[in-house]
Order: C-alpha cells, then sequence, then structure tokens
C-alpha cells in the first residue's frame, strides 16, 4: 500500500483508528530505515563489482554500521544481517587479497 493512502476501516473506534495511525507512523520509519540499509548494501556491492578497492574500503565501515542500524531497529534479525556482513566481508577480503 503507498504511502498516505486512506484505509478502509469497518470498525471506527477510538483505538482502531488510533493503531491505524500508529501503524502509518510505523511504517513510513521502518521504510526509511530499510531503504538506508538496503542503499548501503548496494553501494558496498557495486564497488566490489567495480573491483574499486580504495571505494570499498571507505564503504566497508559506513555499510557494517548501517548493518548493526538495521538490526537496533528492528528491521533486520542479526542472523540475517550477520549473514549479510559475513558474505559482504568475504567479497570484501577477496578483493583486498587480489589487489595486493
Amino acid at each position: 500500500m503507498p504511502a498516505g493512502t486512506p484505509v478502509k476501516v469497518k470498525k471506527k473506534k477510538p483505538s482502531v483508528l488510533k493503531r491505524i495511525r500508529q501503524t502509518e507512523r510505523r511504517t513510513v520509519i521502518n521504510r526509511a530505515n530499510k531503504t538506508r540499509f538496503r542503499n548501503a548494501v548496494k553501494r558496498f556491492r557495486a564497488a566490489l563489482a567495480a573491483r574499486d578497492l580504495a571505494r570499498a574500503e571507505q564503504l566497508y565501515p559506513s555499510t557494517m554500521s548501517a548493518l548493526d542500524r538495521a538490526i537496533q531497529k528492528g528491521v533486520l534479525h542479526e542472523n540475517t544481517a550477520n549473514r549479510y556482513k559475513s558474505r559482504l566481508t568475504l567479497a570484501y577480503n577477496a578483493l583486498r587479497a587480489a589487489g595486493a
């Protein structure tokens, strides 16, 4: 459902309306957090694909930080984020070894 789309509600109770408002607020925040970590991972993967070691070294700490923040915010499960970190680190280390 696109942001800002009104939700059809059968019940007009105050508690139902409040829950809908809360859900809409949380959805916007969660979407922003999810986009932030996805963009960080995309930029890092692009640097790895381009074999750009200098750019990858610059992006590595911020990408790991974005994944850690996604865990804290509840956007990613810890195991999922650790899997991302492990695979990205393996690719990063392979690039560093090839560049050395």
